[in-house]
């Protein structure tokens, strides 16, 4: 008798199951709506950040070409 009841208790109907994966299945639907606006904001400030100044201000002095070293054979 308790061996029957134990298995009827873990018996789960497919209505049961399609609920939960639909319950599973609307999570992951709203984590992965707020990824794409996250992603959007964040395009959008980095899109703001690259007109300012701050990456207009690279002197092209400053670089030197290391390429006439001794490793490529010109001493």
């Amino acid at each position: 008798m308790l061996s029957k009841l134990i298995s009827k208790s873990l018996l789960v109907t497919t209505t049961q199951l399609t609920m939960i994966l639909i319950a599973v299945a609307s999570i992951f639907i709203v984590f992965i709506i707020i990824a794409i606006i996250k992603m959007y904001k964040l395009k959008a400030e980095n899109r703001k950040l690259m007109e300012t100044n701050a990456f207009k201000d690279i002197d092209d002095e400053s670089y030197k070409d290391f390429t006439s070293g001794h490793l490529y054979g010109d001493n």
